[in-house]
């Protein structure tokens, strides 16, 4: 019999010790080894080692192939689109062939808090891949073409999913199975029977192998159902669909190696308490990680929300309110035009408060000394709270228009017109320049209803006219200011 030899693994980069140390000698982590067996004998490649991979070329060893000659023996990849536009546009893809979704035979990983939505979007999601409607959006021959999902889940029951899946209206989709099972052997003996192109399992770290004496979630129980789930999914062409639990640090638990062995990690954002929700990509093979979807949670689940999130300001009426600017910012290749709120309140010289949330705080103890030295204002002894609307993150240079124009309007007590928009950087010396793709800022804000917009002078005259868009050039930052009413 083989020696077990304890090993620590780091939860952080996934390296390997001999001996327990207080600090990771690879990454530099705190009290982030964790102790593991490793069985020398259960180390084989999944390729050889493994009963249940099925490959074309039975356990023949891979050849290199020339990559011209497997351009022309092979197909191209046909994605497999959801009909939810926004989650298509996180998982990649291009506009013009409507070749939008996941990638056969790919491993997507989606993280985020408790009770955010992740389970409720993923079961939409399986709902519409098995349902034969939603092929009627792809541009192809096979109309009545249809998928396979298996929605395996490790935390609730076959019922408890049902009870779900009627309120999300997905209870009638022939091709939806559901397992309620956490063992790796008998979910890929599933797979093999059911043969679906998409696999979902909810969540991985409740997933175990039975010959591991780890338990669930730990480190090398997760390391090796996730490799062994990224083998099948690369062998047998099934696409895979994780989720994962986040740390209290608002990252993903387990060993960073897990993000590097998928093909995609997403993260789903937001406040619970509150309705918006967005799903980012911070990882993708196959796509940008610059697109984010944006939804709003609803008792018959996510409804997605192409058009934005800050009509709330114009909806507002002709009502002015002191210290919100809404700005137009760009994520990937959309524009969303987010509402940026400012208060100031009475505070103490040499203890005042900069708070913000949704943007970067070293931004904004940069803008706040600007508006002293080049502004006019004095805001030693008074406290600045800054914050986004909707739960968006903002940390383009774009927004320090927005920002500077919402502490001054909160501060004197002005605003600008509810149909007001503001672009541009500020500068250390109070000069304002100009901001990337402002033409597309411009235009989308101009279709949500948006008939001004404050812009640097710099560059403002190249821009085209744009139909119902009045442009306010202004060369510094005082200037903008008395733009204030």
């Amino acid at each position: 019999m083989s020696k077990i030899r304890t090993i620590y693994i780091c939860t952080s980069c996934g390296s390997t010790h001999n001996s327990w140390m207080g600090k990771c000698s690879d990454c530099g982590s705190w009290d982030s080894l964790e102790e593991s067996q490793f069985d020398k004998s259960a180390a084989v490649d999944p390729h050889r080692g493994s009963s249940w991979v099925e490959t074309k070329g039975g356990t023949d060893t891979p050849t290199a192939t020339s990559i011209t000659e497997i351009m022309s023996s092979s197909s191209p990849l046909r994605r497999l689109p959801t009909g939810i536009t926004e989650f298509d546009r996180v998982l990649g893809g291009t506009d013009a062939d409507e070749c939008r979704g996941l990638v056969p035979g790919s491993v997507v990983l989606v993280g985020g808090e408790p009770g955010i939505g992740k389970s409720t979007l993923l079961l939409q999601a399986a709902g519409a891949w098995a349902s034969p409607i939603n092929m009627d959006a792809m541009n192809t021959q096979q109309a009545d073409w249809t998928s396979k999902v298996l929605y395996v889940s490790s935390e609730e029951s076959a019922q408890q999913i049902q009870l779900r899946a009627d309120r999300l209206g997905v209870a009638d989709a022939d091709g939806l199975f559901v397992l309620a099972d956490t063992n790796l052997a008998r979910i890929i003996e599933q797979i093999r029977k059911i043969k679906p192109d998409v696999c979902v399992i909810d969540s991985i770290q409740m997933i175990y192998k039975a010959d591991l004496e780890a338990a669930p979630g730990s480190v090398t129980q997760l390391r090796r159902c996730c490799s062994e789930l990224v083998y099948f999914a690369k062998a047998t062409g099934v696409s895979i669909v994780l989720v994962g639990h986040v740390t209290k640090e608002g990252t993903l638990a387990g060993p960073r190696m897990l993000e590097h062995m998928v093909d995609a990690v997403l993260y789903f954002e937001g406040d619970r308490y509150h309705s918006a929700r967005i799903v980012r990509a911070i990882k993708n093979r196959f796509g940008t990680t610059l697109e984010l979807g944006i939804f709003e949670m609803t008792g018959q689940g996510l409804q997605q929300l192409p058009g934005g999130m800050s009509v709330a300001a114009i909806q507002g009426g002709s009502e002015h309110r002191p210290g919100a600017i809404v700005c137009p910012a760009m994520h990937g290749s959309r524009c969303v035009c987010v509402e940026i709120q400012a208060l100031t309140a009475t505070g103490f010289v040499g203890s005042a408060k900069r708070k913000s949330s949704g943007l970067d705080s070293s931004r904004l103890a940069m803008l706040i000394a600007v508006l002293e030295q080049h502004g006019g204002l004095r805001l030693a002894d008074r406290d600045v709270f800054t914050s986004v609307v909707g739960g968006l993150k903002i940390v383009e240079p774009a927004a320090d228009l927005a920002i500077a124009l919402a502490i001054a309007g909160a501060h004197y007590k002005r605003s600008l017109p509810p149909t007001t928009i503001a672009i541009g950087e500020v500068g250390l010396g109070g000069e304002l320049r100009s901001a990337t793709q402002l033409e597309q800022r411009l235009r989308e804000s101009a279709r949500l209803g948006y008939t001004h917009a404050i812009v640097p002078a710099a560059g403002s005259t190249k821009l085209a006219k744009i139909k119902g868009m009045e442009l306010i050039p202004v060369k510094n930052l005082s200037q903008a200011i008395e733009r204030l009413m």
